[in-house]
């Protein structure tokens, strides 16, 4: 195994922080071009050049940004990216320049980047029928929700849609409080479920929390085999929730909201025997259960087209978005018709969910998942890579953790296996040198030192290894 220096033994001081990072960016280029004599990983050949590209620079879209754009938009690497062409698992800069998209949009895009059945139907759809409102017929909503609805096991089958997963968990929490008439939901420690009032009360991360009322939510000690007090000893973990509901609530709550595998969290998957436990407990105390899916879900996992499914449970509701609509604004909450009723109560209505053009799209998106077997793809190649990923673990002590599922996979560095001190400058350094090398994959992890692996479902083998050999390559150069 290697060893490698950790960066924060380099950055006691600004001097010597200054003269690392400069060492780090001109051996890095070294290595990039190759002059060492050392190979470099090379990328899987593809049958696609995007045309030439004659908009603004990357400088100039930045520029503009900075002055018109939110400042609490952030961006990846130490120079920026413009992103102007995209195919299947592959995205292409203003230069032309090819890179293998291990990120996919923030776990979206799942059929491929411009996938020609989703494009298809979306302009079909556009031509005919840009929007109207579900006040009129329309069946591209009606026909999405009874695909959708068939995927689903038990009685879930009514679907309302929104935009986005931050809507979609903010109606399931809503539902869930007027169907018990109760106001007390359950999420977990380092959970994260949107940015709206109600949601950012479920998040449990503090990056993610502004100093706003978020009332009625309790945390319960997150389940992770990794960092967790009990390790994978799922039902040790699951006695906290009943702690909760006992010492914190009345007795009776609203609901329960958890990811399978905490996404933004850092691909945290929950211990085994968490959620049964936990379902009864909530069950119990006349809780309802929501499953959010909106990472996970649509065949990501590989073993199941859902989650929650490789738990054995069955939640009242489920949320999704991102893959559902392979990068279209779409969400959706799924729910059983008896919780269904309790939005007769008042008017319920959202102006954009259910779009025509939108549900097309995610019709078209189901379509291709089964006709091109996604799923088993997800399955075959991500235990592929996942292998792969723990061989190097085995090899540099700087990877601390592999795990996930399928194509949601996670690599968590650290700087003492036994602390398990977040390797967050390392990872900064390995997530940019594979961009230079032509890999992006995704960060996260409440210190910023997991690397995200969800790319696109059709992603390869040949994919697999081009990450894994230039993971290696940089690592071996640190």
């Amino acid at each position: 195994m290697q060893r490698l220096i950790p960066a924060t033994r380099l950055l006691s001081g600004t001097k010597y922080s200054n003269r690392w990072r400069r060492c780090f960016s001109q051996a890095a280029q070294k290595e990039v071009d190759n002059k060492d004599g050392v190979a470099v990983p090379k990328m899987p050949s593809f049958d696609y050049s995007p045309p030439p590209y004659t908009g603004p620079s990357a400088a100039e879209i930045l520029s503009k940004r900075k002055e018109y754009l939110s400042p609490s938009m952030f961006y990846f690497y130490n120079k920026p990216l413009n992103i102007v062409d995209g195919r299947m698992q592959y995205l292409f800069d203003e230069k032309g320049r090819r890179y293998l998209d291990a990120f996919g949009g923030i776990a979206t895009v799942c059929c491929g980047h411009c996938h020609p059945d989703v494009v298809d139907a979306i302009i079909d759809q556009t031509k005919r029928l840009q929007h109207s409102t579900i006040l009129y017929l329309n069946r591209a909503i009606a026909d999405f929700a009874e695909a959708l609805a068939n995927k689903l096991p038990g009685n879930l089958k009514v679907v309302f849609f929104t935009n986005s997963g931050t809507e979609a968990n903010e109606l399931a929490m809503m539902m869930a409080r007027l169907y018990t008439g109760c106001h007390d939901i359950i999420s977990l420690r380092n959970a994260y479920h949107g940015n709206a009032a109600g949601t950012m009360g479920a998040t449990a991360q503090s990056n993610w929390k502004f100093n706003v009322i978020q009332s009625g939510v309790h945390h319960a000690i997150n389940p992770d085999p990794y960092r967790g007090v009990f390790g994978s000893e799922g039902e040790k973990y699951a006695k906290d929730v009943q702690d909760l509901i006992q010492f914190g609530t009345s007795g009776n709550i609203a609901g329960f909201i958890s990811e399978a595998i905490q996404g933004v969290g850092g691909i945290v998957e929950l211990a085994p025997g968490y959620l049964p436990a936990a379902y009864r407990t909530i069950k119990k105390a006349g809780g309802l259960c929501i499953a959010d899916e909106v990472q996970a879900g649509f065949a990501r996992t590989g073993s199941h087209f859902w989650g929650f499914e490789n738990h054995g449970v069955v939640p009242d509701i489920v949320t999704m978005a991102k893959g559902i609509g392979n990068g279209i604004p779409l969400g959706a909450v799924v729910t059983t018709p008896e919780i269904a009723e309790v939005l007769t109560r008042r008017s319920y209505f959202n102006t954009f969910g259910g779009n025509p053009v939108c549900t097309t799209a995610g019709l078209a998106v189901l379509k291709v998942i089964e006709k091109e077997k996604l799923q088993d793809n997800a399955f075959v190649v991500g235990s592929y890579l996942k292998e792969r990923l723990t061989a190097l673990k085995d090899k540099y002590d700087v990877i601390g953790d592999v795990r996930g599922r399928g194509l949601m996979l996670g690599v968590e560095l650290v700087t003492d296996n036994e602390l398990k001190t977040p390797a967050k400058l390392e990872t900064l350094h390995v997530m940019d040198q594979m961009k230079e090398i032509g890999v992006l994959v995704g960060k996260g992890g409440f210190y910023g030192n997991v690397f995200r692996i969800t790319p696109p479902l059709c992603f390869t083998k040949e994919d697999a290894d081009f990450l894994v050999d230039a993971m290696d390559y940089t690592m071996s150069k640190m």
